[in-house]
């Protein structure tokens, strides 16, 4: 896939008709590696009620008006943070290119835009190249908060 200067890759805000690649594409990687939990269920099952009427956003990947990867913003409620990186997935036939890269730099940016001044995600390093993605991005790893899932081991946070 060539670089986002190429016009058949774009980002897009979500729409309800996105709700089954969002749902999909993390379903995919969370059961290749862990377990769905409660608060996956919640967040995917309804990605409207969810996330978009609580404040937040979904950024959705196309390349050739194929979603190839989504990431969600969930606003916090209080706190030092105002949203949640999460549910970021990118399509296996296109990873390793830089999407990745690039769908987190949209998202990032798409935070600034609804106000963010610090934002966090929890995730897990046994998934290396995530990790990776984010300390790319400028995220830093923080001390444990409390978190819903069990599979989370690693929290990092970004001042936008």
């Amino acid at each position: 896939m060539p670089p986002k200067t190429d016009t058949r890759l774009q980002f897009v805000a979500y729409h309800p008709r996105y709700a089954k690649d969002f749902k999909d594409m993390n379903e995919a990687w969370i059961t290749k590696f862990f377990t769905m939990e409660d608060a996956d269920h919640r967040a995917l099952d309804n990605p409207q009620s969810y996330i978009i009427d609580t404040g937040g956003d979904i950024i959705i990947g196309l390349y050739e008006d194929r979603v190839v990867g989504v990431c969600a913003l969930i606003k916090m409620k209080e706190g030092p943070y105002d949203f949640e990186l999460a549910k970021m997935a990118v399509d296996p036939s296109v990873q390793g290119i830089g999407l990745g890269y690039q769908l987190g730099l949209e998202t990032i940016q798409r935070a600034r835009d609804l106000g963010a001044k610090k934002i966090f995600l929890e995730s897990n390093t046994k998934l290396e190249p995530a990790i990776n993605l984010y300390r790319k991005l400028g995220f830093q790893e923080i001390p444990g908060m409390n978190t819903p899932y069990c599979r989370c081991n690693i929290t990092m946070d970004l001042e936008v």
